[in-house]
């Protein structure tokens, strides 16, 4: 689907430039609702480009959000989620939303994102919006996508805007220091700002060959971790021990898991862990085995489909906003790691 920009005739030449312990769920959760402030020496948001054929590949905004924003990651963070503004629009019905469009059209949109679709943020610019709109001319409406990460002390944050967006009025508001824009990096071009982004491709996801394949179909929504889930992370300290046998085997008996991800659709979620995994039908069955999450993880996640070959689960998506939830605070047992001791 098109980006608004694009619609309006304001496409942007393909850019290639090169760009840039576990995350606590916690810090996960904060990162998505709020910034921080960067360190006085920032380094550019779009790293200089690089020469070597066998760079990683650069930051290209022609991808889907999670596919483009991997560059930018910084190697060291160990979990990623991106929210789809432009998907969310069209799932709500109002495809190309803008700060532009009437303020009751805008405020019913964001009545609807917390409850009817799987968001990971409520909008980093919301708080302020009211300034935004009046001094500066935008709001978290021109956003197409937002992704914030973090992990062993790197977090931060990127926000892609629309394509047509006159970026003076952003870069006016950077440099006022307004609200989570304090400290961030402006790339005026890219239409791209954020604080904590990688400095070189070559420290950023975008290097790690097994992140690439995980992302890149459309999604509302999408979160990725560079590695699996603990079991004491997934179920709580003291619950691996009280296992009866039965499921104590299915768990002693998955493979290695490394990175994985979670795509959100409207109706429809998929794990993706990495081609040819012969564990995936174990993995999708583990909800059925090991003891009940609260929220449960069937309320949000239901009626698995498994594809070994790829690496797949399949959910429909129950209560959405659990679905989430686990998500977000790492809660899923098809992503345990296999030594779970």
């Amino acid at each position: 689907m098109s980006r608004r920009g694009r619609a309006a005739g304001g496409t942007l030449p393909r850019m290639r430039h090169g760009v840039g312990a576990a995350l606590l769920a916690g810090s996960l959760a904060s990162a998505l609702l709020v910034s921080g402030c960067s360190d006085e020496k920032q380094t550019p948001i779009i790293p200089p480009e690089t020469e070597e054929a066998t760079d990683p590949p650069a930051y290209d905004p022609d991808l889907e959000a999670a596919a483009a924003v991997l560059a930018l990651v910084p190697e060291e963070a160990t979990a990623l989620a991106v929210t789809d503004f432009d998907q969310l629009r069209l799932q709500l019905e109002v495809p190309g939303l803008t700060s532009e469009d009437p303020a009751r059209k805008r405020a019913a949109f964001w009545r609807k994102v917390p409850t009817q679709t799987a968001a990971m943020t409520e909008g980093l610019l919301r708080p302020m919006e009211a300034r935004l709109a009046k001094d500066y001319g935008f709001t978290q409406d021109d956003v197409l996508w937002e992704a914030h990460f973090g992990g062993e002390g790197s977090e931060g944050w990127v926000l892609k805007f629309r394509d047509d967006l006159d970026m003076r009025g952003v870069r006016r508001a950077v440099e006022d220091e307004v609200g989570p824009l304090t400290g961030a990096q402006v790339a005026v071009n890219e239409r791209v700002v954020g604080i904590g982004t990688a400095s070189d491709t070559e420290e950023s996801w975008a290097a790690d060959d097994d992140l690439p394949g995980l992302v890149g179909q459309p999604a509302v929504a999408t979160y990725v971790a560079r590695d699996c889930i603990p079991f004491d992370d997934a179920f709580g300290p003291g619950v691996r021990e009280q296992l009866a046998s039965g499921p104590a085997h299915d768990v002693a008996e998955l493979d290695e898991l490394g990175p994985f991800a979670v795509a959100f659709g409207a109706d429809l979620v998929t794990a993706r862990l990495g081609a040819a995994r012969v564990d995936a039908f174990a993995r999708a069955a583990l909800a059925d085995t090991l003891p009940e999450s609260e929220p449960s993880f069937g309320d949000g996640f239901q009626r698995p489909v498994a594809d070994p070959a790829s690496g797949r689960i399949g959910y429909a998506i129950g209560d959405i906003r659990v679905a989430v939830e686990l998500t977000i605070e790492r809660r899923l047992p098809f992503a345990i790691c296999a030594d779970a001791e």
